[in-house]
């Protein structure tokens, strides 16, 4: 079907699944070990019932239905049924705290909230009274829901039994409201992550989403016998862009783990062809190959080391676009065989074509090690407010210090000032109730990203950084904290890195250990500890995370070297209000909160007493005391 202004996603839906009905499996689901089919016509079926349920339950054009809750087919029946039924469909990161769920259900002026068990209809409940238009929980899980008899409470399956006597009264009704819809009409609200403020509402139209997802499947086709594996939040872009944009396109099958906690066994399972997910999930299967490297004999070691020097060399090669010699041909092929072949096995790439990255940046390390493994990963750039992409790689064409060119129908230019700025049919309609952010952003058609960058000269885009966070080194040049954050992160132990040093006479960092990956080692090394917060200050391990700074140090200019770091006595953390939900670092805010520590590691101290109550923003509060240690590096 061609992907025109007037489409809809219901529509392209309909149609899809007419076209593929019962021979064709739309999803899987993993339930107790085993993976459930789902065809087309079921898909439809699950679709029809719960949006005419909506409609027989007072739902109007454009009235807000929020869902939250894992990556589930019912997840997905819920979204496509509110857009069947003319609703806009709003999504919550399942690991929300209260207070973020407060505000977006009041925010969006929500009607329906969808939740999938107990603990999500205990958040509803918990809002009631401070989100007056909330009308209606639904649950779909009744695991422990024996007990709950509110008026305002309602199970997915009843839902679906008013929808089924609501088909019966009036069996066109479905129908004619999938025809009735437009292609310009708001199909889903998101939240932006809200590194500095708080969250904002991108309104995206049928239209925004589906021509995004066009774009990208002329860079990239899929075909309609492809897997995918859904595992990344719905209420990120990036998992919308593959399984609502492109997915409904080709019509490949969605797959979805039987666990958060089991999504990379699954995705083994099942071989995906195409893979999207942010960089810390790629820094998660690298810290994994890492681990088991330190850990395996000599002799595997060593075959490690000599495969993976080949395939970083004919890596290089490729980069620089040079032939690569028949006897480097032959070794590369010897290193797939005796590791390429396993490792991508065990991480569930063996019939990647194309996994994709976004969201935030990926450090030049990574990038190496998964092209010498042979797994084709292109950077992307785009945002919410573009429907997920408006830059990729390509294939064959993959600089890792770009994020490659624009994709069909879309313009990007730089202001005189260095801001990235985008024009295509897929940026949004603008903020939900803030008019003033929409005319910030939206400026004659373009959209102005807030991202510093430059075009280089091959025309491919290179993504500085966010405007706020480009910080200025001693000598006076730009620098960018997340490139040398994300080499800092290619060490096994280290789990996050905040680099400082904006108009300040040295760059200096703060430091979050791998718990696990550093505990194993200090075990095997014989060194005792108790906690997280003991093992951070042990001068061995500061021994150890300084050599992982020295590495990351090499090639830099001297003034955008590290000089001083702090070991941070526990992991930067979402419910802490430290990270966005899709782990982004909220540099303002642990500006403010750690203030004791930027002193100390700008001033003549060797030790900073921490000690502090922390008010977090949904009201608990914790007191911490504790010593940190500071160590200085070589210039």
């Amino acid at each position: 079907m061609e992907i025109t202004n007037a489409l809809t996603i219901p529509q392209l839906f309909h149609a899809q699944a007419n076209r593929f009905g019962r021979d064709r499996i739309a999803m899987r689901e993993k339930e107790f070990g085993i993976w459930r089919p789902i065809t087309w016509a079921e898909y439809l079926e699950n679709v029809r019932e719960i949006a005419l349920g909506l409609i027989r339950l007072g739902l109007q054009k454009g009235d807000k239905v929020s869902i939250i809750g894992d990556n589930r087919p019912e997840g997905l029946f819920v979204e496509m049924a509110v857009l069947c039924a003319g609703g806009i469909g709003v999504w919550l990161f399942q690991d929300s705290l209260m207070e973020e769920v407060r505000y977006i259900i009041d925010h969006s002026d929500t009607r329906f909230l969808f939740g999938e068990g107990q603990e999500e209809v205990d958040k509803g409940l918990s809002i009631l009274e401070a989100c007056p238009k909330l009308e209606k929980i639904f649950w779909d899980d009744p695991k422990g829901m024996r007990r709950y008899h509110e008026d305002c409470l309602m199970s997915l399956d009843d839902l679906r039994a008013l929808g089924r006597k609501m088909d019966q009264e009036k069996p066109d009704l479905f129908e004619s409201l999938i025809r009735d819809g437009r292609g310009d009409d708001v199909a889903l609200l998101f939240y932006t992550s809200g590194t500095t403020s708080l969250p904002k509402g991108a309104l995206l139209s049928h239209y925004n989403m589906l021509s995004m997802g066009k774009n990208l499947m002329a860079v990239d086709p899929c075909h309609e016998t492809d897997d995918y594996v859904s595992y990344l939040p719905f209420a990120w872009i990036g998992e919308q862009m593959m399984s609502i944009s492109c997915g409904l396109q080709i019509g490949y099958t969605i797959n979805f783990p039987e666990d958060p906690e089991t999504a990379q066994e699954n995705i083994r399972e099942i071989g995906p062809h195409v893979m999207f997910a942010p960089p810390r999930m790629y820094e998660q299967m690298t810290r994994t190959v890492q681990v088991k490297y330190l850990d395996a004999p000599w002799i595997k070691r060593k075959v490690y080391e000599i495969a993976t020097r080949i395939g970083y060399h004919v890596a290089n090669l490729r980069f620089e676009k040079q032939p690569v010699p028949w006897y480097w041909r032959m070794l590369n092929g010897l290193a797939y065989i005796a590791l390429q072949k396993k490792l991508k096995d065990h991480l569930g790439l063996t019939r990647v074509r194309n996994a994709y990255t976004g969201g935030a940046a990926m450090g030049p390390d990574h990038f190496r090690f998964f092209h010498a493994l042979g797994v084709n990963l292109k950077q992307i750039y785009g945002q919410t407010e573009v429907a997920g992409i408006s830059v990729v790689h390509r294939s064959g064409d993959i600089k890792f210090d770009t994020v490659g060119y624009p994709i069909p129908e879309t313009e990007i230019q730089i202001t005189e000032d260095g801001e990235i700025i985008a024009k295509s049919p897929s940026v949004f309609l603008g903020y939900y109730k803030n008019p003033e952010a929409t005319a910030e952003a939206l400026r004659d058609g373009w959209l102005y990203s807030d991202d510093k960058g430059f075009i280089d000269e091959d025309g491919q885009l290179v993504v500085f950084d966010r405007s706020k966070d480009v910080m200025t080194l001693s000598d006076g040049r730009p620098f960018s904290p997340q490139y040398l954050e994300t080499r800092l992160k290619f060490s096994p132990y280290v789990k996050d890195s905040w680099v400082i040093g904006d108009a300040r006479d040295y760059v200096a960092a703060v430091i979050c250990i791998d718990y696990a990956v550093v505990g194993k080692w200090a075990d095997e090394k014989k060194i005792s500890y108790t906690s997280y917060q003991e093992l951070s200050q042990k001068p061995e391990v500061l021994a150890l995370v300084e050599r992982q700074i020295s590495e990351a140090n090499k090639d830099l200019p001297s003034p955008a070297r590290i000089r001083k770091f702090i070991n941070l006595f526990k992991e930067f953390d979402p419910d802490d209000d430290e990270l966005t939900r899709t782990r982004k670092l909220r540099r303002a805010f642990v500006e403010k909160r750690y203030a004791d520590i930027l002193e100390g590691l700008y001033s003549d101290v060797e030790t900073v007493h921490f000690d502090t109550t922390i008010n977090y923003e949904d009201g608990r509060k914790s007191h911490i005391k504790t010593d940190l240690h500071i160590r200085h590096l070589e210039g």
